[in-house]
């Protein structure tokens, strides 16, 4: 369960990563790409932060990724700047890939495709038989 002090800090976090990411897009020219801090968990003690990123189109989220965990060091020197007032001291970050909209993608696909139980009556009497 998180504390107050730490769900606090993951929003502070997110709001700041979120506007720093994207600023970083904007400036190194990758237009056409979004990049969205989906969300942030803080440990108990305060000195990890992992920082979950969705990039669409999700073709380009293994490289933007590798571009983030490179410049992981001016990333968080940037929050720092901009939590000074806020934290005595900036969380190691840990970014992940968050992909969820792929997972719900998938999902409506299937729904709508030929996968569709509800559309194609074969595939519903093979799945009762198994």
């Amino acid at each position: 369960m998180e504390s107050n002090r730490q769900k606090k800090i993951a929003g502070v976090l997110q709001n700041d990563l979120a506007n720093i990411l994207q600023n970083a897009m904007r400036e190194s020219g990758k237009t056409g790409v979004l990049v969205s801090v989906t969300n942030v968990s803080v440990t108990v003690d305060l000195s990890i932060a992992k920082v979950y990123v969705s990039i669409f189109p999700s073709e380009f989220s293994k490289q933007i990724l590798e571009e983030i965990n490179e410049s992981k060091s001016q990333i968080k020197h940037q929050a720092a700047q901009l939590t000074k007032h806020q934290l005595r001291r900036m969380p190691d970050l840990i970014f992940f890939n968050d992909d969820s909209l792929d997972y719900i993608d998938k999902i409506d696909k299937a729904v709508k495709g030929k996968d569709n139980p509800l559309q194609n009556p074969d595939l519903l009497e093979k799945r009762k038989k198994s």
